[in-house]
């Protein structure tokens, strides 16, 4: 027989808790100021290295998958309207998620914590000079390689989008620069995954680290920034779905819920969007629901709806700023909106990427990521929330194209006869 081998997350959950467990150990025999020089010099560089692994594949990953992303949605235009609908539903969707989200995480900012460690980066950010105009005008970017180098997030998504829509407009001619990102794009996922899996040696080594020198009570903090998530997660799918379904589909929000049930048992155990088409599509079939509309937006809601992700990403950047000490303007919030937004395209339906965008969402707002590691270890119990709800996203979208397209394939099956 054959012994199982322990899945990823079930490994991060045993670095967290042996993090944990030896960071309190050495805050009680060692005292605070001993156990922060202590894990500052010999175990947090550990976990700094894998943030800056994260931070590394951060700029190649959003923009291949990006352009990769666009280049295939191609296929819009065989379906004409179709696409640009589904395409618009999840981008305001997913908008709404983020300002959501960023609602849910001010309400909660009092009951983050300030981590004492903080002290020397701690700013207000809402005396920044930069306007909001300033920065729409920043996003666009005047020179390539110093966006890329910089880790300019936002200018990395536009220009992401600018080689995307060069690429499809080329037609033949581009399809030799489609081949070579399809490549890239699925060198560098090979390259994710690997940093992904290094991750347990870099939850151990934080988590040591920030229980050593701050002690134990900061993990009552995880259990408010998870519910604050949920909260988000609950009230984005009763306001936006619920309510989209009705309005522009004219169906009832308790048969909806009732007949995605079984998608969202599966999502929330699998965390995988993509594991739980089949039975998305069952889901569909049984609300009557075109195959066709079905066949097309529940994948591209795979690639491109991440609604949960964005929820999650707000309120994981509002309790990261706050136990640095920061708290961030509206420019800055804006900023979270308009990167998580755009950079949902290109988030594949991949263990770990929710936590490579939150690196690139932290890094746009000018936030050293380095505090990731204070979440990584319970993100199985955030995703678990986050891919059921992008799910329920993908299914409420194909009912409500569905209808908008009713009489379009109702003639269509007439011509068909």
């Amino acid at each position: 027989m054959k012994k199982k081998k322990l899945s990823l997350p079930a490994w991060i959950g045993i670095a967290m808790a042996a993090g944990i467990a030896l960071g309190a150990i050495l805050w009680a025999t060692m005292g605070v100021k001993p156990a922060t020089a202590f894990t500052t010099s010999y175990i947090k560089p550990f976990g700094t290295i894998f943030i800056n692994l994260l931070k590394f594949v951060v700029v190649p990953v959003v923009l291949l998958s990006i352009i990769d992303g666009i280049v295939s949605m191609k296929d819009i235009k065989k379906v004409g309207s179709i696409g640009w609908k589904t395409v618009v539903y999840f981008l305001v969707t997913t908008a709404i998620a983020c300002v959501i989200g960023l609602v849910i995480a001010e309400i909660f900012r009092p009951s983050f914590p300030v981590l004492s460690m903080a002290a020397d980066q701690a700013y207000d950010a809402s005396k920044s000079t930069t306007s909001i105009m300033d920065t729409i005008v920043n996003i666009f970017p005047s020179n390539l390689w110093s966006a890329l180098t910089n880790a300019t997030m936002l200018q990395v998504i536009v220009i992401a989008l600018f080689f995307g829509a060069g690429i499809l407009l080329a037609k033949e001619k581009g399809q030799l620069a489609a081949d070579i990102v399809s490549s890239f794009y699925e060198v560098m996922m090979k390259v994710m995954m690997f940093i992904i899996a290094v991750s347990p040696i870099g939850v151990f080594c934080l988590m040591t680290w920030v229980v050593a020198s701050q002690g134990p009570q900061i993990l009552g903090s995880l259990a408010i920034v998870l519910a604050a998530a949920y909260i988000g997660y609950i009230l984005h799918g009763i306001v936006v779905y619920s309510a989209s379904v009705k309005i522009f589909a004219g169906m009832s929000p308790i048969k909806f819920i009732k007949s995605i049930i079984p998608a969202t048992i599966f999502a929330f155990s699998s965390t995988s969007s993509i594991a739980t088409l089949p039975i998305s599509k069952e889901c569909c079939d049984k609300m009557d629901i075109d195959s066709g509309v079905s066949s097309f937006v529940l994948p591209l809601g795979a690639t491109i709806n991440m609604d949960g992700t964005a929820i999650y990403q707000c309120v994981a950047a509002v309790f990261i700023a706050t136990c640095m000490g920061i708290h961030l303007s509206v420019t800055q919030m804006v900023m979270i909106v308009v990167t998580a937004t755009l950079a949902s395209i290109g988030t594949a339906g991949t263990s770990g990427a929710g936590m490579i965008m939150l690196a690139m969402v932290l890094q746009a707002i000018g936030i050293d990521p380095t505090y990731i590691g204070l979440i990584y270890g319970i993100d199985r119990l955030f995703d678990m929330g986050r891919t059921t709800l992008n799910v329920v996203g993908d299914m409420s979208c194909a009912v409500c194209v569905n209808k908008w397209e009713a009489g379009k394939l109702a003639a269509a099956r007439e011509l068909a006869k």
